[in-house]
Formats: structure tokens, sequence, C-alpha cells
């Protein structure tokens, strides 16, 4: 304050200027020498670079009638003299009278050579006695805006100054200045601006592809940055707590929602590796989405498609591959959704907003055709042709039933940059109300104007915007109005509907879109996704997450971050690569076939949670001729395993010749697509196997013995059938009929019997004792035993061993490979 400078023993104005006389007397005939001398650099730019001042506050941004008006900052001495009666001063500039007027005069903000504008003067000052080199001082000054001497409405230029001398300089000069503007409405306007202020709540991408095993399936987060965002004092907090109590139109990116609503549950965070920790800010979450349904309740809430896709990059370098524009689609029917579930309202999704608004003909397509018919730009994409003397209405109708809302650029890139600095800050607030109040005295028409400022602002531009808009809501010249209700309003008939052409798309935001690479490798991974998804019996838990990892690698937010966008889509592919690879054909070492036909099994194994079907497990021989599957080159069967488990099938083989064959097991789903990598191994087949030569060996064997058992049985035989014959004749005496002949040795005595018995006389017999019966028996036995274990022919009624199932064993089977 003024006032109390006096009691900081800084000297009284009257006596200032009593020493200001005194200096200027004592110094004539200095002064009257230099005249000779050759004209030098004005004074005024000898000290440009000695002060600075920064304006760090103004209140109230806008004033009115009655208003005090209170401006403080610091001023610093960066010469190496010391600056000597010293004081600062409030000065009130010229009234600019037009839009351009205001972004010169802001470029030439701190020119000592610009005109200075008059100063305030009496009480209105503060002084210092002395400010020292590297020396920095806090000033602060109130003033009632009728001392200002404003005249009519409008925007005037208002600049604080230093003033001093230097001990090269001894007379008192502007030494610094900063200069912002002074919007000045002394009443009600009679036309207001209606203003549509955007609020984005969007953040970068902070959820993977990855989720936990277990039924909840817990998600798994890059990091745990979010977590900083919307902890008390994060930038999404900030934007939060300041939005709440602003007229504005919250724009949400529905991905933001789903991964806070995510942390409000378990959660991991991905370390190192394959390893993760758990998350532990669900209370910060659930408190972030508590405050935020409340901020939303009443208001009006704009969904982006799910992740805030990329639309000039789509429409640039995806359009060419297949499938690129499904994404675009399906972001846009989850966004509602999700917004309505977190938040419990419902949103508009009727509005497509491109990258810094800027759009041409293959962007407006894009961002129509999942739906929305209302796209967001901005006034130095879609500039002004017609020559109008004045600022246009957003909206304009710009074919195919498709209306453009013409953000205005002045306005929207007001808080870029770095406003960590409140002096920067404060000069972005006045700028933004000098340039509003300007637009609404370019004449009598009401207009509705929307501001679309940068995506993510940080915490400080956050603030920088809440304090303009507040100020905008408490002036005298501006209202607040919805974004639907500023692309219904009634389009000016000069303004220019046509839409640039794609050349004019400005090559700085080319640089940093999508390349082409990038949605080949999404549709890759939605090729396989789809190849994956059918055979699931629970898909939704694989398709969900997929697919709104697919949505996130298409995000805006990837601008400027080449890299990590390509780590991004390679880590979701990996990641789905490795569940499709865990249901597989166990891998088979070489099979024998024992005779001539056999069963083949092959294991499927699923290390999936859930189960799997519609599989069909193909088996292929290589060489038919040799071994037939099922009678025919190849055979299939379906496949279903439980989670977790393995399952063998088995298929029926039948050899034609010897030899080694290569046999092929492939996964295919029920469409036909092949699943997973094939599985080779050989068939070995011999049809006269060791087993069989051993039996026949056996048989032959047995042959032998018998025939020379028979042979020495008959040779007997013969021999004593000779002794009989021979034995009467050469006793030439002895009849059986003769009176007291002997009796013959070694013949019983047999009632009833003719002649006697002896065992080598019943070969022609068919009675048990006959040697020559028993050993054709024996030889028959034998041969019976040698053709049933001759190899299986493909004539063969059965398999030599009992028939095996052909249908798939009991889940957990396990199979010997």
């Amino acid at each position: 304050m003024a006032e109390a400078a006096d009691f900081q023993g800084t000297p009284s104005p009257a006596r200032r200027w009593l020493r200001r006389t005194g200096a200027l007397l004592a110094g004539a005939p200095l002064l009257a020498g230099l005249m000779q001398l050759p004209a030098a650099a004005p004074a005024q730019a000898a000290g440009s670079d000695t002060v600075s001042v920064a304006l760090d506050s103004l209140s109230p941004s806008a004033p009115s009638d009655g208003d005090t008006l209170t401006v403080s900052g610091t001023v610093t001495n960066n010469g190496k003299q010391a600056v000597t009666d010293a004081h600062v001063d409030l000065r009130v500039g010229s009234l600019l009278g037009t839009r351009s007027e205001i972004d010169t005069a802001a470029r030439h903000s701190d020119d000592l050579q610009s005109s200075l504008g008059t100063e305030v003067g009496g009480k209105y000052t503060e002084d210092f006695d002395s400010l020292g080199p590297g020396v920095a001082e806090h000033f602060s000054i109130s003033v009632p805006v009728d001392k200002l001497d404003l005249g009519q409405d409008g925007v005037y230029q208002f600049g604080v100054s230093l003033s001093g001398e230097t001990s090269t300089q001894q007379w008192d000069q502007v030494l610094g200045i900063q200069r912002t503007f002074l919007p000045w409405q002394s009443s009600e306007a009679d036309t207001k601006t209606k203003t549509t202020y955007l609020w984005p709540l969007i953040s970068t991408v902070h959820v993977t592809a990855k989720t936990g095993a277990g039924e909840l399936q817990t998600p798994v987060f890059q990091n745990d940055d979010l977590a900083k965002e919307i902890s008390p004092g994060g930038r999404l907090a900030q934007m939060l707590a300041l939005g709440k109590d602003l007229d504005v139109t919250w724009v949400i990116d529905p991905d933001l929602l789903a991964s806070v609503d995510a942390m409000t549950r378990s959660y991991r965070i991905q370390g190192a590796g394959d390893t993760t920790t758990a998350g532990t800010h669900q209370a910060v979450a659930k408190q972030f989405l508590a405050d935020l349904q409340d901020a939303v309740t009443d208001k009006e809430v704009v969904a982006l498609p799910f992740a805030d896709p990329d639309l000039a990059s789509l429409a640039h370098n995806g359009t060419s591959v297949t499938g690129s524009l499904s994404h675009l689609k399906d972001a846009t029917d989850v966004a509602a959704t999700t917004v309505k579930t977190v938040l419990h309202v419902t949103p508009n999704t009727d509005f497509a907003w491109p990258v810094n608004g800027a759009i041409d003909p293959s962007i407006i397509k894009v961002a129509t055709s999942a739906g929305a018919d209302k796209v967001i730009a901005r006034s130095d994409s879609l500039q002004e042709t017609g020559g109008l003397t004045y600022t246009p209405s957003a909206a304009r109708p710009i074919g195919g039933g498709t209306t453009a809302v013409v953000a205005d650029a002045r306005l929207s890139t007001a808080f870029q940059g770095d406003l960590t600095q409140a002096d920067s800050s404060t000069l972005a607030v006045q700028q933004f109300l000098a340039q509003s109040l300007a637009l609404n005295t370019q004449n009598d028409k009401q207009r509705s104007i929307v501001v679309a400022p940068q995506r993510m602002p940080s915490a400080s531009q956050a603030q920088a915007m809440a304090t303009a808009i507040t100020a905008l809501q408490d002036s005298n010249w501006s209202q607040s109005q919805d974004l639907a209700a500023a692309a219904k309003a009634k389009p000016d008939p000069g303004a220019t509907t046509k839409i640039p052409s794609s050349s004019a798309y400005p090559s700085s935001l080319r640089k940093q879109e999508l390349p082409r690479t990038a949605f080949e490798q999404i549709a890759r991974t939605q090729d396989k996704l789809d190849n994956f998804q059918v055979i699931l019996t629970d898909e939704s838990r694989v398709v969900t997450p997929f697919g709104r990892a697919i949505n996130r690698e298409m995000s805006t937010s990837w601008r400027g971050s080449g890299s990590e966008a390509d780590s991004f889509r390679t880590s979701v592919e990996s990641w789905l690569d490795d569940l499709i690879s865990q249901v597989k054909l166990i891998d088979k070492s070489e099979t024998k076939l024992s005779g001539r036909s056999a069963t083949i099994p092959v294991t499927v194994q699923n290390n999936l949670v859930q189960g799997v079907s519609h599989l069909v497990l193909r088996l292929t021989s290589t060489m038919p001729t040799r071994l037939e599957i099922g009678g025919n080159p190849y055979y299939e069967q379906p496949v279903e395993v439980s989670g977790g488990h393995s399952q063998s099938v088995k298929f029926s083989t039948s050899a034609n010749a010897n030899g080694r064959v290569e046999v092929t097991a492939q996964l295919y789903t029920e469409d036909g697509q092949k699943y997973g990598t094939p599985v080779r191994f050989d068939v070995k087949v011999t049809e006269v196997t060791p087993t069989v030569m051993l039996v026949i060996g056996g048989g032959v064997l047995l042959l032998v013995l018998a025939g020379f058992r028979m042979y020495t049985q008959r040779k007997r035989a013969a021999a004593r059938r000779a002794e009989e014959d021979d034995g009467p004749d050469e006793a030439g005496e002895d009849t059986p009929d003769a009176p007291g002949a002997p009796e013959t040795p070694g013949t019983p005595e047999t009632p009833g019997a003719s002649k006697a018995e002896s065992p080598g006389d019943t070969e022609d017999t068919d009675g048990p004792g006959n040697p020559a019966a028993h050993g054709d028996r024996l030889q028959e036995e034998s041969v019976a035993r040698s053709r049933a274990d001759d190899p299986e022919q493909p004539s063969d009624p059965t398999p030599d061993t009992a028939s095996e199932s052909a249908d798939p064993s009991e889940t957990g089977e396990r199979v010997d490979r």
C-alpha cells in the first residue's frame, strides 16, 4: 500500500520532488556540456535490461465501477549498480481497439521503447531508498478504479514500472516495465457473448492388457503415476477441485474413469520383468470418483471415444489398413456405457475432437464415421476467408449433416506454455480477458464462442484457466453456455464453411502422428485376438481387456512419445501371444507301430484358467501310401479341454508298408484357421516285429520236434511189425494152433482180445494215444499261433489288440509321449 510506504522510511512525494529538483539544478552545467557531444542512445534504452518487473497478481482481473484495483509483484535489480531513489508506478496506456492490437502489445510487454502510458502518480506508488544489485523487492499498490481515469469501455494497456537512478545515470528514468491489459466494462453490456469453456479431464495410458488369473482378473498398471495425478495436489485432483465451481463443459476420456475405477479394487503395478507389486491407493481412487460424481451432477458431460483415439493419425495413416476404423466405432460404443456406469450420468457422445482442432477432409470423414455429427475444430485451422470484421459464432454447417464447432484460437491457446511463475500466469489471465472483451465489443450481435484448451493442462495452467473463467463468469460482458447449445446456435451467414485441404494440415502435427506401421501392428494383434476368442468358453475375460488395450494403442496421448507407443503395442501383442501359446500340442518323440494297425495318441494341453472348445485336431500322414490315418491321408477330431488340464486325442492308423513316415499334428479352429504351431514326429512302421518272429520261430521248432518224434515212433513200429512177421518162419515149427505151444513172451492176457496190443500200433487211429494224430494237432496249433502274431493287414477284421476308444480321454489324463 502506498500509505504504508511512508512508515517504512521512504521519502514522501513532496520531499522526493524537492530532491529531484535540486539534483537537476546541480547537474545543469554538466548537461550543457553533454549537449555538445554526439547524440547518445536514450537513457531508457540504457536501462532496458537493468530491472525486471514481475506482475504477480492483479485483482480484480476485470474491475468495474466502484472497485479498488490491487496490483502486487516483484522488482529485481539485474544490473551491477545499485538503483537509488527507486519507485514503482502504475501506468495506464491507450485503449486497444482490435484483437490484433492486443496481440501486438503482448509481444512487447516489457519493451521500454514502446509507449509507457500515463503515470497514475500521487500516493499510488511504492518507494525504495535503494535497490542493490541482485536484490528483489516485493511491492503492492491499491488504487480505486476511478483514479485511473478510464474512459469508454474496452481494453486498456496497463503497466507497472520501476524508475530510479544509478551511479552512472544520475537522473530519474524508467529502468524496467511490465505491461498487461485491463479489461474495462463499467456496467452490464447490452449484448453479452455466450461463452463455452471445455474442461478436459484426460490422462495418458496407464493400464496394460495384462490381468490376473483369478476370477476378478486383477488389472496390471504400467506404473503408479495415475495415483499421483488423482492424489491431493496432483494434476487431475486439482483439475477436479477447480472445475467443480466453474460453469464449464466437462470433456472426459472414459479410459480415465475405467482406470481409476479399477484402482478402487485390487490392482497390480508392473515391475521389472514379469514381476508385479500390489497397488495401495484404493482409498484415493474412491475419493476421486466420489468427488467427480458430485462435480458433474447437473453439468454437461461430453464423452470422447474410449482412450481418446488420434483421429488425425487414423485418417492420414490408418484408413488404408483393414479394420482400423472398426476400432474407432468400438471405442465410441463403449464410451457412453463407461461414463454412465462410473459417474451415473448420461454423457453426450456426439462430438469428435481432433488434435488442436486441426481438420481436413479426411479427418472430418473419420471423425464422423463412428456416429459423431459434430467436430470440434479451431479457428486457426478453419480460417475466415470472407473478410468478416468480427469473430463469428462457433457453429458452422460443413455439409453432410455435420457441424463444425470452431473454437476461438486466441482464447484456446491463452494458457499454454510455462505458467508456473505467478507473473506469467497473471499476464495470461489478463490477455485472455482482454481478448474476450475485445471480441464482445466488435459489434452488437450476440455470438456463441467456444474455448477448447490443450487436452492435458498442467496444474499451473489449470489454475490460471480457473482464475480466468471465474473472472469471466463475474464479468459484465460474458455469460456461460453449454457446448450442445453452442453447436445448435444459428451460424453466421458470412462465416466460412470450407474445410481446408490436406496440404494445409500443419506439418508439426503430422510429425507426431502414429505411423502406418502402428496400425498394421494393431491389425495383426486384432487378427490374433479374433482367432483366439473363437476357442474360449468365456471370451469376455480376454476380449474385453485386449479390446480396451487396442483402443489405448491409438490414443492421442502418444503424440510426442513414439518409442513409448511402440513399446506399449509390442507388450500388448506379446502378452496375447503368450496367452495363445498356453493352448498347445505336447511334443512327441518317435512312435513305433508293432503291427499293421495301431492307435496314436496326441496330447493337447490347456494352461489357461478357462476351458477351450471349438478346436479341431488334425493328424496328417506325409506318406499315406505307407501309413493311413483313419483310412485317409489325414483325420480330424474335435477337442475340448478344461482349464489347467490336458487331453489325449487318439487316432487309429493302418500301415501298408514298412518304413519311417513323418506325421503332422495341427490344431485348427472350427472355421478352418490354424491355431498354434504344429507338432511333427516320425512313425516307424515295421510289418514283422521281433515279437512276431519269436512266435513264428517257436512254432517252427515245435513242428520240427513233432516231426522228429513222429519219424522215430513210426520207425520203431515198423521194426516191431517186421519182428512179428519174421518170428514164426524162422522157428519153422511153432504155430499158434499147435497143441502145447509156448505163449509169446510179453503178451498180456486180455479177455476177449484176439491178439495182444502195443503203443506203437495206434498211429493210424484217432485215439488219444495215437502219435500221428497228436503230432498233427501240435502242428496246427503252432501254425495258428504264428498267424495270430503276424502284423495286421488292412483286410484284417480287427486289430491284434483290444481297440482303443477314439474319444477324448478324461480331463487330466496323463499321456506317455
